[in-house]
């Protein structure tokens, strides 16, 4: 029993983790333009095809492999800055509906260009070789891989906090999400803070490409495995709130490892359980945020 409880503790923080780091840039962009991208998936599918094609399926190094993926977050965040100019920015103060829309199709939009460069087979990418093995805890077997998202996942969240809590560019971010017309009274940029706000977004769905392209079969479907539980963390989470998204997307591994582990006839029940409470209970989410990250 306590090596089923090893398991599932650190299977459902690489989950956790790995929905953390699809969700980060979801709930970002959320938090500054109130914008709920439903391409982000998308954006995210792209990244992990970039870092195949820059990689390849088999990663030199551990540092190559981390390399690589920052280079597909550079690439996304630059189609990031391209979809700012051409469909985001357009999409400013207009009903909420119109943005929906555009992102849906931008959605489709991503996944023919995928399919037109990439096709429809299905690829796989190995771990970097420091990290495809396992170690032993107890009597567990837990995948260095597994450790490496875990690790990655806490860096990222640590590093945004930082940013939206200790820097100055956090704080004009959240001036400019709480009251952008203000912000722009006494000298902010508000149309370069929003810019480059889709940009980060963008650049962190690209990054969560990279790292985990080894952890699932890469398809032109692979966002909607991740984009599903990045929706539910952010809701759970509250809308906007990166510290309520990474405590939400801990719950969601742990739970969905549990119920994986001790109940696989019901699978995946126990996710959907627990939205439900949390919209019953905290229909407001984990940390609401006051406008702002």
């Amino acid at each position: 029993m306590i090596n089923q409880f090893v398991f599932v503790l650190f299977n459902g923080l690489a989950s956790g983790m790995a929905f953390f780091l699809v969700a980060a840039g979801l709930t970002w962009v959320f938090g500054i333009l109130k914008i709920l991208n439903l391409a982000h998936g998308a954006f995210f599918m792209l990244g992990a095809y970039i870092a195949y094609t820059i990689g390849g399926a088999s990663p030199s190094s551990l540092w190559t492999f981390i390399g690589v993926a920052l280079l597909a977050a550079i690439a996304i965040g630059i189609m990031g800055l391209v979809t700012d100019k051409f469909v985001l920015g357009r999409l400013r103060n207009v009903d909420y509906h119109y943005v929906l829309i555009a992102t849906f199709g931008l959605m489709l939009f991503c996944e023919g260009v995928a399919k037109a460069i990439w096709g429809s087979d299905y690829y796989s990418v190995m771990p970097p070789p420091e990290v495809d093995t396992a170690v032993k805890i107890g009597s567990s077997y837990i995948s260095l891989y597994t450790i490496l998202v875990i690790v990655i996942g806490l860096a990222a969240f640590a590093v945004l906090e930082l940013i939206m809590n200790r820097m100055w560019a956090g704080k004009i971010m959240r001036a400019v999400a709480n009251d952008p017309w203000m912000a722009g009274t006494i000298g902010i940029n508000v149309p370069m803070v929003l810019m480059l706000s889709v940009v980060a977004s963008f650049a962190l769905a690209g990054f969560a490409g990279g790292i985990l392209v080894p952890n699932q079969t890469l398809s032109v479907h692979v966002g909607s495995s991740f984009i599903l539980y990045a929706f539910l963390a952010v809701v759970i989470g509250g809308l906007g709130s990166i510290r309520g998204t990474f405590v939400a997307c801990i719950l969601l591994g742990l739970v969905e490892s549990a119920n994986a582990t001790f109940l696989p006839e019901y699978g995946g029940i126990a996710v959907y359980v627990l939205l439900a409470v949390f919209l019953i209970a905290r229909p407001q989410g984990l940390f609401p945020p006051q406008g702002a990250l």
